[in-house]
């Protein structure tokens, strides 16, 4: 993670909760770098993912995200002889990382109620 900045409560709440499109490419960053394409891979891996993004709102939502200081562009490149100097590689901030997993956590406590309140059983799939 790039920045020094401390991340406030306030700060990572206040941008919750997140669209689909938005933590899914949060999810995708956290295991680390990866461009436009890499990203989108992981859209469609597993397949029981349901978001489904475009090329066309793939990058918008990106450029939102790096206006929004939830991921930032990357300076790194995997392999300077093989990889295409066009290719943006992107990796979460500290801000992102803590934004992903509050919504992990928001998430999860929905599906915690959702359970309780019988509407999923705890071996059911969603």
């Amino acid at each position: 993670m790039a920045s020094g900045k401390s991340v406030s409560q306030s700060d990572v709440i206040s941008r919750l909760p997140l669209t689909p499109a938005v933590f899914h490419i949060l999810l995708a960053l956290a295991d680390g770098e990866k461009h436009g394409y890499g990203i989108l891979s992981e859209f469609s891996n597993p397949p029981a993912v349901s978001v489904k993004l475009g090329p066309g709102t793939l990058y918008g939502t990106i450029y939102r995200m790096v206006g929004e200081g939830l991921i930032e562009e990357s300076d790194s490149r995997r392999s300077l002889k093989t990889d295409d100097q066009r290719r943006k590689y992107y990796r979460l901030t500290a801000l992102g990382r803590h934004v992903a997993k509050a919504e992990a956590s928001r998430l999860d406590e929905l599906v915690q109620m959702a359970r309780m309140k019988r509407l999923i059983l705890s071996t059911e799939s969603l």
